[in-house]
């Protein structure tokens, strides 16, 4: 299994510290072992949670570390976190990343905190709250995956973007965001950067946003 997780990386471009599959497979079975407790996942199975959720996260983890070349180390945060699939394979594969897990649940955010001090992470922290309540610093990345339609999403996410930052989201198409919803929200958009996960033959895709007024 950690086998499909380098393959995936590499093929996505991306070089994962010596200890990160181990590492990420360790949290793949902290989450199938509470995955009925705390409702985590769907997935019938290990193997399905590493590669539907984990490789997710090293897809989001490959376009950050080719944003943030050079580049000793940035912030990203992981907006709607849920079990951590995105930011906590992010912050595995990228050591220089300091990653914020923003989730508004408490037993969600629990988990998180147990499996940040089981994995021993020192670059990660967990924030419950509720995104557009309480403000938030500016990071120079930010993700987000599920949280719902892309034009209700953008000016929840578009104030925690710094300038010159970078807002991925998960897409199951490139759908494009209101020119209009962009202006006001002093977003521009990217092309969007397609992918496969392993054994699928659909495309995936991250549609990207940097602020208006960055390079």
């Amino acid at each position: 299994m950690q086998l499909k997780l380098t393959d995936f990386a590499a093929r996505q471009g991306l070089a994962l510290p010596s200890d990160a599959a181990e590492r990420l497979l360790s949290y793949a079975q902290l989450v199938w072992q509470k995955k009925g407790f705390l409702n985590l996942t769907s997935a019938d199975s290990l193997e399905e949670i590493l590669v539907r959720h984990v490789c997710d996260g090293l897809a989001a983890a490959a376009c950050l570390a080719q944003r943030a070349t050079g580049k000793e180390s940035f912030s990203v945060a992981d907006m709607g976190a849920g079990a951590g699939y995105i930011g906590l394979s992010i912050a595995i594969a990228l050591p220089q990343a300091h990653v914020s897990l923003v989730e508004s649940l408490e037993k969600r955010c629990s988990f998180l905190n147990w499996a940040v001090l089981k994995l021993g992470l020192k670059n990660v922290s967990v924030r419950q709250m509720r995104l557009g309540q309480t403000p938030l610093p500016p990071f120079d990345f930010v993700t987000e995956r599920a949280m719902g339609q892309l034009n209700d999403i953008l000016p929840l996410i578009a104030p925690c973007v710094a300038p010159g930052g970078l807002f991925a989201a998960y897409q199951s198409r490139p759908d494009q965001a209101e020119a209009a919803l962009l202006l006001r929200c002093g977003l521009r958009a990217l092309p969007a950067q397609a992918y496969r996960l392993p054994g699928e033959q659909k495309e995936r895709y991250l549609a990207l946003f940097t602020r208006a007024d960055a390079e």
